[in-house]
């Protein structure tokens, strides 16, 4: 494994640095306020419009073609501007991934253009339901066939970008007397169709830009087209993208830790007490360079999944180990920042106290930290056990 970035991806990081540097970050706390809204839209056509949302998508569908590394590092880049406006980067391109993997090629076609131009907004990721999170093979949503089509009934929730989804991915049970998590089957559904309900945004604790929503059918009548891949088969399509999933949201994770360490850094040779700079300060000195080698490690382990991924080779295991380090150690790093600069990182004047609450999440969506630890020690008691 080559540790350093060819010169496409070293070009597509420094898009996404400057881009967030310049558009993102100076619009971070006003969307944080559930304001602007019409600029997060705007960015993201922007997104699009530069290729960050395909990156790892063929050409011929309007994608870059970038790969997996790139777009791990590009994450890491807009999320150093805005946590709200990366997740949904990263989860569209999750889903048009999931498109282009078990997709038809008319479905290719059709959506995957849509989804790389920017035309849609963004696209959704429906599987979580009330009952089934870490557990998705209990979902409930049910999916009966009825003549040429369809008719999807459930709920789903935590649906990122559901309100300005262009499309979904829908993960619903077609076979309720087959095995548990045999009998589901994955499709693609637009936004907008009757029977679709899109519930208020969530009031959350973080990344309050980024619109999550609950996604309801009832009664909603799609296409016999709009299966993807094999009728029961979906369920496995679901853990194979999640596993993709959990490096966009570590390389996430890594961007806002980084953020939080730079500005705490600054700050450090700002701030005078008893006569000198606080930086010169041995306690905050380890404190800085313990979080900033944890943030080395957990872009190592990013870039050890996704070169996994890009080459074809298993990378779930390696994908939960990323997630799990970058997601607590970008946790960890926030806080170290916020204490390091005493009081000033608790006021909402500085921005330390939004990316503690932005990074918290990484650590619970596309896998607690609790359920990565459980496919870690699955593969390394594969045999033994």
């Amino acid at each position: 494994m080559l540790l350093a970035l060819t010169e496409e991806q070293q070009m597509i990081q420094e898009t996404a640095r400057q881009f967030a540097a310049s558009e993102l970050a100076p619009n971070a706390a006003l969307l944080d306020e559930h304001g602007g809204q019409e600029i997060l839209l705007a960015n993201l056509k922007r997104l699009a419009e530069l290729g960050f949302m395909g990156l790892n998508i063929e050409s011929r569908y309007g994608g870059t073609e970038a790969g997996v590394i790139a777009f791990s590092a590009a994450m890491t880049e807009l999320a150093r501007g805005c946590a709200s406006t990366t997740v949904t980067v990263s989860v569209t391109n999750m889903v048009a991934e999931v498109i282009q993997a078990v997709g038809s090629e008319e479905q290719r076609d059709t959506y995957l253009p849509r989804i790389c131009s920017g035309e849609y907004s963004a696209a959704g990721f429906c599987l979580t339901e009330a009952s089934a999170g870490s557990d998705p093979a209990a979902m409930r949503t049910r999916a009966v066939r009825d003549g040429d089509g369809w008719i999807i009934n459930g709920s789903k929730i935590y649906i990122t970008s559901a309100e300005y989804a262009g499309c979904f991915v829908v993960w619903a049970v077609t076979d309720p007397d087959a095995p548990k998590g045999k009998g589901i089957s994955c499709f693609i559904v637009d936004n907008g169709l009757d029977g679709i309900e899109i519930g208020k945004a969530e009031d959350k604790m973080g990344q309050r830009g980024s619109a999550t929503n609950t996604v309801t059918f009832t009664d909603c009548r799609i296409p016999a087209s709009a299966l993807m891949g094999k009728e029961g088969q979906g369920y496995k399509v679901a853990v194979g993208e999640l596993a993709g999933g959990r490096i966009g949201i570590g390389s996430l994770a890594l961007g806002v830790g980084l953020a939080a360490l730079d500005y705490a850094r600054d700050y450090l040779g700002e701030r005078e007490q008893f006569g000198a700079k606080i930086g010169n300060f041995q306690g905050l000195q380890w404190m800085l360079a313990d979080r900033y080698t944890d943030m080395e490690a957990a872009r190592l382990l990013l870039m050890q999944a996704a070169w996994n991924k890009e080459q074809g080779l298993s990378f779930g295991t390696s994908a939960s180990m990323a997630k799990l380090f970058a997601s607590e150690k970008a946790n960890e790093a926030c806080y170290c920042a916020l204490q390091m600069m005493g009081g000033a990182g608790y006021i909402r004047e500085y921005p330390l106290e939004r990316m503690a609450r932005d990074v918290r999440i990484t650590s619970i969506y596309e896998g607690t930290s609790e359920i990565q630890r459980v496919i870690i020690a699955r593969d390394l008691l594969s045999g033994i056990l």
